[in-house]
């Protein structure tokens, strides 16, 4: 099964697409413009609308979407071979990232809505602790991937691939039968107790943990899902001499564990946005791209969370915050509800003039 889904769109002659990656943080929830009930991103046609293809692809986005832009780049070109114009040339899509502030966000008259970006990547919500899916089905079915090779060499490689992506030792990997129910749940206890016997996980791996996934046919999105492995792979549960074979296949309701899918490699575009992202913020202020005018400094905490996927530190995060000098108060205070109003802050103007040519950081971890 796959979501290439060569048929959604009628094919044409061209051979280049626009898609484009409109993020927006609502509700201290980061989200994605996205169009046909969700499968795709916004995308169409390459037209030659300007000298300038940045400026002319922002005003194709900002007439396609109704959304004003702030920030926008070029994020990457693919080549998806699975879809053809009608002279059967491979069709090749320019993607763009672009930010919304959340005040300039509008009810769509069109069919795009606004999607929670973890709707597509659920693994990388670690807001509330590490997400049960990854230790639960993901990691196994991952091992059983790598196990599903008579080459030794290629087996430990997909093991250290998996414990850099996912934030695990191979000691550990090796050290936890995950077919064993008791000994998984031991393993969930080790993994988040014992330090020393796991990697930290990298945030900004977000595309090199989807392609892990597309790679061993877990996604609907691959050619190869559902994997083989995962219903013919023998498990041993007893010694080496004495072999009791098990199947495993995936849970039933995988296809809604694992995100919801999209039309040709579309999330593969929204996983390369969001590691883009997450690693631009630790050494470019460009969260200012998405924030209001005036804000108070939970929000912005609670703003650079929602894309990092994990807490901050609230004491660090102001320490480093005034350390940069990013921000500066307005003399004005928020009509909380609730307690003491909270000062309200806005960005400094030349911190928005020269935020694509600064180096200043903000925060990201505990």
């Amino acid at each position: 099964m796959t979501l290439s889904y060569s048929h959604a769109h009628q094919q044409g002659s061209g051979t280049t697409e626009v898609v484009a990656v409109l993020v927006a943080i609502t509700e201290h929830t980061a989200r994605v413009l996205t169009v046909d009930q969700g499968k795709l991103l916004p995308n169409g046609p390459l037209m030659p609308l300007h000298r300038s293809l940045q400026a002319g692809v922002r005003q194709w986005v900002e007439e396609q979407t109704q959304q004003p832009l702030g920030y926008l780049e070029q994020l990457y070109t693919f080549v998806d071979t699975n879809r053809r114009n009608v002279d059967g040339h491979a069709l090749v899509y320019v993607s763009y990232l672009g930010l919304v502030q959340e005040t300039q966000t509008q009810q769509l008259q069109s069919q795009a809505i606004w999607r929670d970006w973890y709707d597509y990547f659920p693994w990388e919500n670690h807001l509330e602790g590490r997400p049960s899916i990854i230790m639960d089905f993901i990691v196994p079915a991952l091992l059983e991937w790598a196990n599903d090779t008579t080459d030794a060499i290629v087996q430990q490689r997909r093991r250290q691939r998996i414990g850099l992506c996912w934030g695990l030792s191979e000691t550990f990997l090796a050290g936890n039968d995950f077919g064993n129910c008791e000994n998984k749940d031991a393993g969930l206890d080790t993994a988040s107790d014992n330090n020393q016997d796991n990697r930290e996980w990298v945030a900004e791996h977000v595309l090199l943990r989807y392609e892990m996934l597309y790679e061993a046919g877990l996604i609907p999105e691959a050619p190869t899902y559902p994997p083989s492995y995962s219903a013919n792979t023998q498990i041993s549960t007893q010694t080496s001499t004495q072999t009791n074979a098990q199947t495993r296949p995936l849970p039933e309701n995988w296809s809604q564990l694992i995100g919801a899918p999209m039309y040709y490699d579309h999330r593969r575009v929204i996983a390369t946005a969001i590691s883009r992202l997450r690693a631009k913020i630790e050494y470019r202020p460009l969260i200012f791209g998405l924030m209001p005018d005036v804000f108070t400094l939970s929000q912005l905490q609670q703003s650079v969370e929602a894309l990092s996927g994990v807490r901050l530190h609230k004491q660090n995060f102001r320490r480093l915050l005034d350390s940069q000098n990013l921000v500066m108060e307005t003399g004005q205070s928020s009509s909380a509800q609730r307690g003491r109003p909270a000062k309200l802050y806005r960005f400094r103007h030349d911190i928005e003039l020269q935020s694509l040519l600064m180096d200043s950081k903000l925060p990201k971890r505990k």
